[in-house]
Order: structure tokens, then sequence, then C-alpha cells
């Protein structure tokens, strides 16, 4: 079914050109370092948001309205804002026509930097860190603007990552205070580029992390997952595994499903999502080159060193556009994840797997596999009247368990990994 459903939307493909205009425009304001100008017209910060919430509302008009373009900031004070400094979010709310609580948020930060990163006035381009994300997030809104969805979809221009990743404490704090339910968090930073500074070159693969025991979680939570066996399978693991199956189902890229947060020792905007409880992964390039990352424009000993446009990869930042919003397709069509999963069966040779009812599913997706590996391998589906399913014969100490819920068209959530029965 849900190869079925991607096809239909096979239509609205992302455009290489289309991210090209985006990205170059970004580069053209000059820097967009947090605490450039705000003011000036052409140049710094201040353009670039202004411009991108311009986008946004020519995207709604198109669409005759559907898009809530909003500015969200706040104040933040830090070692690289001593001062403190205006940290302003640009989002775009598509509201879901039967679950509007419920909420997929694709993101990338419209920030710059160079090497200093207290420098403000120096160009930054930031073509790649991050007019990618951007230009993705855009091009998305562009396109699935045109289509309905049962949840809401965010798109949202994060501003402050360099300096502290605000833009996503922001976003994450807006989304709790309004209380949405938040089914997942795309976050795309460094999606443009294939020749990594090794010499290496990787157009057909993204990288897509996750955390597996969670951020959120206290001491008792953490134990409780590791005896579960749960650590595999948090709901941003969950997520991750989801990006994967409609990647394979799409067969635009294959995913590297990497099992931790970010890169070693590095951090991006989904990180306050993941303190917050929220499922959120972080989609970055393979062959990574840190010669133009973070770099004051400059040439050295032959060498160039600064983040500009030419080292773009256009068509590959349409495939991951494309992946992404395949991934949003899919979650914003689907029920919410069920709840309550549990699974019953010790000292059996069979598993009892229920689960509570979720509002609108068509039905369930019932998944088990091997305990030595960490995907899905078997299921079975079942209609929206049930709530548990007998599995004969698969030991619940051989297996592990989960349940997702089924929209009329096939659409799948992520998975619920399933825990003990409360005791009775």
């Amino acid at each position: 079914m849900i190869a079925l459903f991607l096809l239909a939307a096979a239509s609205a493909q992302p455009d290489p050109a289309q991210l090209k205009a985006t990205i170059t425009t970004l580069v053209g304001f000059g820097t967009r370092h947090t605490l450039s100008t705000t003011t000036d017209p052409k140049r710094g910060i201040g353009a670039a948001r202004r411009w991108a919430a311009a986008r946004f509302e020519t995207f709604s008009k198109a669409c005759g309205g559907c898009l809530k373009v909003e500015t969200i900031g706040d104040q933040f004070t830090g070692p690289r804002a001593p001062n403190g400094v205006r940290i302003e979010d640009v989002i775009a709310i598509q509201q879901g026509t039967a679950d509007p609580d419920r909420v997929v948020i694709v993101q990338g930060h419209i920030d710059s930097r160079v090497t200093d990163v207290m420098d403000t006035t120096s160009d930054a381009p930031g073509a790649n860190d991050d007019a990618s994300g951007v230009a993705l997030v855009m091009e998305a809104a562009r396109l699935l603007s045109k289509e309905k969805f049962a949840a809401t979809i965010v798109y949202a221009a994060l501003s402050g990552e360099e300096q502290g990743l605000w833009g996503g404490q922001l976003l994450a704090r807006t989304a709790k205070a309004r209380g949405w339910k938040v089914a997942a968090v795309l976050n795309n930073d460094i999606v443009g580029n294939t020749h990594g500074v090794g010499g290496a070159h990787d157009d057909k693969r993204v990288r897509v992390f996750s955390e597996g025991v969670q951020l959120s979680g206290d001491l008792d939570a953490a134990k409780a997952q590791r005896a579960n066996g749960g650590e595999d399978d948090s709901p941003s693991r969950a997520l991750a595994k989801a990006i994967k199956r409609v990647a394979a189902k799409a067969k635009g890229i294959d995913v590297i499903a990497v099992r931790r947060p970010d890169r070693f020792q590095r951090g991006g905007d989904h990180t306050p999502f993941l303190e917050l409880g929220y499922p959120a992964v972080r989609f970055s390039e393979v062959t990574e080159n840190y010669d133009h990352q973070h770099q004051t424009l400059r040439t050295e000993n032959g060498k160039f060193y600064g983040d500009t446009i030419e080292f773009m990869d256009f068509p590959y930042l349409a495939k991951v556009t494309a992946l992404n919003m395949a991934v949003m397709r899919e979650l914003a069509s689907a029920p919410a994840a069920p709840e309550g999963v549990t699974i019953e069966g010790a000292l059996s040779a069979d598993t009892k797997v229920s689960w509570q009812p979720v509002s609108g599913a068509a039905g369930y997706r019932v998944r088990w596999r091997q305990a030595d590996g960490p995907d899905w391998t078997s299921f079975k589906d079942v209609p929206a009247s049930a709530t548990s399913l007998k599995l004969d014969g698969v030991n619940i100490d051989h297996d592990f368990f989960g349940v997702a819920s089924l929209s009329a068209n096939g659409a799948e959530s992520i998975v619920t990994f399933a825990g003990p029965a409360p005791r009775k």
C-alpha cells in the first residue's frame, strides 16, 4: 500500500534549479550571522529572514492561503552572544485536515558563520551549512502546500544554531507551549555536498542520525529501556527506521541510519526536541568537507577554504529533499503512533501483543523481529477493531515486538516498541 501511496504523489518532485535559486539568494545576503545586522534591506540575518517569510507568503498565496506564516522570537544570552540577541524563527504552518494537533516539522537553520564564530561582518556564504537545509524546507513547502494531509506540517527556517542551537530551542518550546503532538522532527543540516575532505564522493546515500537511550528520560526510564531491550527502539530511532523504510520503497536515495544522536561530539537543532521527548532526527550528507564548513573565505597554499555555492551538488540535494517529502507525506497522512503497546507470554511458546486504540486508524501493523537484529522482518496487519494479537509460536524471549497505526491509504506511523504489561 505504501508503494501506491508514494507513487500517487510522484508528480510533485523537487527541482534542482529551484534549490539552486534559493541558495543563490541566501548566499547573496553576504552574511547571515545571528548577530549581524537586522535592519539592512540587502545584507545580514534580518534581510534573510524577511525574504524567507516573503517566500512562504508567496507559496501560501498560490495555495489559497493554506500556510500561516509567522516569525516567532525570544531573547537569548550565552558565551557566543554575551550581550544578548533576539533569535527569530520563520515558520509556515500547513494545518492538518483531520488531526491538526499532530505535527510533523521539517527544518533547517538560516544563520551562517566563518572561522571566528564571533565575526559578525565578514562574508559568510553558508551555502551548504545551512542554506542547503533551508532550500530543502522551502522546496518542500512549495510543493507539499499544494496537497492536503491529516496532520499539520510546520516548515521552519531557524536562527541561532551556530550560537547555541537557540532557534531549535525556541521552536521546541513553542511546540510544547502550543500543545503540539509532535510526531516527527526532520532536521536538515549540511545536506548538499557530495565530495568529502578526503576525496571520497557519495551521491547515492544520506545519513540519518537518531538517539537510542532517550535524552529526555531519567535514570529509572533508562533502566527500564535497558531491561526491556529497547535501546534501539526509542521514538527517534523508530523515526529513523521509518525513514529508511520509506527510502527503500521510494528508491531515490539510500539511508545510512547512524545509531548516534549526531556526528561525533557535535550537535544540531534537533537536540532541543530530544530534550523534550519529541521524536527527532538529523539528515546530513555522507561525505562532509570540512574545508567548506565554518571557514573564513581564503586561499592558502593553493587550497580554497569557504562554504560557497560552487561546491554544491543540486541533483543530490533534490534527492534528499524528495526523501524528506516522502517521509512527510507518509507521517502526515498516517494516524498517530499507538500508545500503551505491551507484550505478555513469559514461560510460553506464544506472545500476545496489545495496544490502545488510535483515533482515525484504519488498522494496525504488528511487527516483530529476531532479537539480534535492528530491522523489523515480520508483520501482520489487523483491522481497526483489534487491540491485541496473539502470535502463536513466536517466543517473547527470542523476538522484539512493536505496533504501528495504518491509514486507509496505507500510510504507516512510526512503530511503538512493546514493553511489559502492567503488573496485576
